[in-house]
């Protein structure tokens, strides 16, 4: 069977019994305590006193002790015996008739009038356990008739009996249990159940009484235990409703009882435990002879015609146990959640968890991992437990020491597995993500560095991603176990990151340029070298980032500049001096020139030094460049533009300064106009764009950009100054052809000409000019002025018109009367008029002149009153 829950225990035997006599029968039995009363075939009742004894090897075991036996004078066997122990009486039936028996000395009661305390013509009777009546001193009893079709209710008394209530059946009832008002009971034909107080009944289901003796047991409140067709034991609540499954017993059971939670049944050679949780057979015990059973406050004893015996229930832990041993994992959780009401609330809160934490190790070693997992968090298991089968995982420092006794029966892994290195591996990555998923639980209070430092250790050991995300975070890793595991793995970078974390950086830096300079070996992350120097960019000690920058600009100025660069100024990231870094990059050229371009073109510091510093950088690039042989053309073009952008968009450079260096470099004429722009000496950039470069696109690009920010008269004014250059035509002793120049003012005019002042380029053109050549221009000047001309007149009809409407309005305004009396208030300050001279408002509404005055001093827009008058 599933599990041992009981065992069968000899409590009188037959020869204590009966002796020498053969023929003598049990046939009813009553426990009342450690008292035991049987009644007998020959119209005997025998008293016992029943001591549970323990044998030498422990198991439970009782001692009977014969304390009288009594005749009752009577012919037939005593059918029924029930004990009312507060009133020490003994409620017996015999031959149909129902008495009182004292349960000390078994004498019959003799009731108050003289006579017996009797009922007549009882085919059964029952106790109410669950009494209405609230007087201790009287017992409740269900009785049904062998005559009639009736139930009748008692009240038994120390002394006397008394009828209360009588109900009539639809059928002959023969066995009855009564609970409360509830009376259970099976008929001829069918079960139902009936309430004495309302009369309300309630059928149940068809049963045939003449096949199989009915069995009706209360097993709780409101609730009873039936005999069903077809080897059911059914239950049955007062509602008439079976809110258990009904369990499968034998076709031929006798006799029925419940220890929670278990069904016992009783059939003719045998004894069957159910459980009620899951309605599954549990045991089978052989029992011969067997006719009764009965359950006296959780003592279930039976009896067969000659002996009793006690069926014992082993512990509850022992049968979980026993369980649990054998691998039934849910049944033995079943069987533990069943007996939560028959245990103190703590302490079955601390028997489940140590059952769900057993059963997960079971489940655990048979890889069922996602129920282990639940039954692991649903006992609250100490992680630790779990994280000791993987040996040296545990941190030194670590106090733990496992369960006892021990919740499982594994050594360690191996253990587990049984040496198969597959199912160690499965192991281990349930352990990484079980540990993964309590880390930040309250499930690890209190133990967080021995499970940080596992997840690390096991991190390491699978090469698992996770790895750098612990590292990351907030962690509880302890660094002396944890240094030696991952340098035996090289996780070099991930050891940096756990310095880092415990405020070691320059250890971590150290290690990780060891890496990066390929001492160590450590493939985590191709970028390394970009890490550390992101590093270094973010860190808030300075003293590392000026020991540690230089071997970075070493490796790679163009990144390692990144760490003054991409530095950004926060509390807990000071800020590093320009000048300091500046005075740092001298040895490290295109580091510099990156800085300063950051400085000056992307943060735009506004200081004279850096720009210059730039300049002369970028001058002196493009003057190397100029010097090399061969010259790289497509360098050098890069160099000159990057120059001529500087030169042209920043204002703060020292102009004279850089002129001094280019002024004698004619290679370098272009740069040499802009800075001339720059002191706007526009007649000598000018000069060098048209007769030393001849690059007449370039003179004019240069009046737009030197007119830029001012004004259309200074644009003008550098147009026609370059028109002036160009007619000038080329200097004395310098070789130019005047007619290019001649048709390069055409072009400037024809293709500028909203620019120039016509009548002023008019007087400036020579003599013998075509006007043909200059058509577009003309045409364009005339229309200009033309338009001008025309928007100015329009412009003053309607200033014209307006004016007009306005003295309009003005004149329509004087021609109204305004009335002014004494009684007549200003509507400004609400005080009537003392003279005729006033203000009228909009709308001929007449006010004080000095609360006019004074409005229009108050106003902060100093706003006028149009229409005004002082007209009386």
């Amino acid at each position: 069977m599933s599990v041992k829950a009981f065992e069968l225990v000899p409590a009188v035997e037959r020869d204590l019994l009966m002796g020498d006599k053969a023929r003598i029968n049990i046939e009813c039995i009553e426990c009342c305590g450690k008292h035991l009363y049987v009644g007998t075939n020959d119209c005997f009742i025998h008293h016992f006193l029943l001591a549970e004894v323990a044998s030498s090897k422990g198991k439970p075991g009782y001692l009977a002790q014969k304390l009288l036996h009594k005749y009752l004078g009577l012919k037939k066997p005593v059918a029924e015996l029930r004990a009312a122990s507060a009133l020490e009486r003994l409620i017996v039936l015999c031959e149909g008739l129902v008495f009182l028996v004292d349960m000390v000395t078994l004498e019959t009661v003799p009731s108050a009038g003289g006579g017996g305390a009797k009922i007549r013509g009882v085919a059964s009777f029952c106790v109410n356990e669950n009494p209405v009546n609230a007087d201790p001193f009287c017992v409740e009893m269900g009785v049904l008739s062998s005559k009639r079709r009736t139930v009748q209710i008692y009240m038994v008394y120390e002394d006397r009996v008394q009828l209360v209530k009588e109900l009539t059946t639809p059928e002959q009832p023969c066995a009855v249990s009564l609970d409360g008002y509830f009376l259970c009971l099976a008929l001829t034909t069918q079960y139902m159940i009936l309430n004495y107080n309302t009369g309300a009944s309630q059928d149940l289901f068809p049963y045939n009484s003449e096949e199989r003796t009915p069995i009706v047991k209360r097993i709780g409140r409101e609730e009873f235990l039936l005999a069903a067709p077809g080897g059911l034991g059914m239950f049955a609540n007062a509602e008439g409703v079976s809110q258990r499954a009904p369990v499968r017993w034998s076709e031929s059971v006798i006799g029925a009882a419940v220890c929670f939670p278990y069904v016992v049944a009783l059939d003719e050679s045998f004894i069957t435990i159910h459980s009620m949780l899951d309605q599954q057979l549990k045991q089978t015990l052989s029992f011969r002879d067997g006719h009764i059973l009965q359950n006296f406050e959780g003592k279930v004893i039976l009896a067969s015609t000659k002996a009793v015996y006690v069926l014992v229930p082993l512990p509850l832990e022992r049968q979980i146990q026993d369980l649990l041993a054998n691998h039934r994992v849910e049944e033995a959780l079943i069987l533990t959640e069943g007996a939560q009401r028959n245990i103190p609330k703590d302490k079955f809160q601390n028997l489940h968890k140590r059952i769900l934490q057993q059963a997960g190790f079971i489940q655990f070693g048979q890889l069922q991992f996602l129920e282990a997992k639940e039954h692991f968090r649903k006992g609250q298991l100490d992680v630790r437990e779990l994280i000791s089968l993987c040996p040296l995982l545990l941190p030194a420092s670590s106090s733990f020491t496992r369960c006892h006794p021990p919740l499982h029966e594994f050594a360690d892994l191996n253990h587990l597995a049984q040496g198969d290195q597959e199912k160690v591996l499965r192991c281990k990555k349930f352990l990484i993500s079980y540990l993964g998923e309590v880390r930040s639980t309250e499930v690890v209070n209190g133990c967080r560095e021995d499970v940080d430092t596992a997840l690390l250790k096991l991190y390491a050991e699978q090469d698992h991603d996770s790895l750098l995300d612990l590292l990351a975070s907030d962690n509880a890793c302890v660094l002396a176990d944890s240094v030696p595991w991952l340098e035996k793995y090289h996780k070099y970078f991930a050891l940096g990151l756990l310095y880092h974390y415990n405020g070691q950086d320059s250890a971590a830096l150290q290690l990780w340029i060891r890496v990066a300079d390929g001492e160590l070996q450590d493939p985590t992350r191709s970028d390394l070298f970009e890490y550390i120097v992101d590093f270094l960019c973010t860190s808030s000690n300075v003293d590392l980032v000026w020991k540690y920058a230089d071997w970075a600009l070493r490796k790679d100025p163009i990144i390692g500049v990144h760490i003054f660069t991409k530095r950004h100024t926060s509390k807990d990231q000071p800020e590093l001096n320009p000048d300091d870094v500046i005075t740092y990059l001298g040895k490290h050229n295109q580091a510099l020139l990156l800085y300063l371009e950051n400085l000056v073109l992307e943060k735009r510091v506004q200081k004279e030094k850096f720009h210059t510093h730039l300049a002369v950088l970028y001058l002196e690039r493009v003057l190397s460049l100029m010097s090399q042989s061969p010259k790289d053309e497509e360098q050098l073009t890069k160099a000159r533009e990057r120059l001529q952008a500087l030169l042209r968009e920043s204002d703060l450079y020292r102009v004279q300064f850089l002129l001094a260096k280019m002024e004698n470099c004619e290679e370098l004429l272009l740069e040499r106009a802009t800075l001339h722009g720059k002191l706007e000496e526009h007649d000598k950039a000018l000069h060098i764009l048209v007769h030393q470069l001849r690059d007449f696109p370039s003179a004019e690009a240069f009046c737009i950009w030197a007119s830029s920010s001012r004004d259309s008269a200074y644009r003008q004014q550098l147009f026609h100054l370059l028109l002036g250059v160009y007619l000038d035509g080329s200097p004395p002793g310098q070789s130019g052809d005047s007619g290019e120049l001649e048709m390069v003012a055409v072009d400037l005019l024809n293709r500028h000409g909203e620019v120039f002042d016509a009548v002023r380029v008019l007087r400036m053109l020579p003599e013998g000019w075509s006007l043909q050549l200059l058509r577009p221009f003309l045409g364009r000047a005339i229309r200009a002025s033309m338009h001008a001309c025309r928007t100015s007149r329009i412009a003053l009809g309607l200033a014209h018109s307006e004016n007009l409407q306005l003295l309009h309005d003005r004149l329509k305004e004087c021609k109204r009367p305004v009335f002014v009396s004494e009684k007549k208030g200003c509507h400004l300050c609400h005080n009537t008029f003392s003279e005729p001279s006033v203000v009228c408002l909009p709308g001929g509404v007449p006010v004080h002149t000095h609360c006019v005055a004074q409005r229009v001093r108050d106003s902060p827009t100093k706003r006028q009153l149009t229409n005004s008058s002082k007209h009386t």
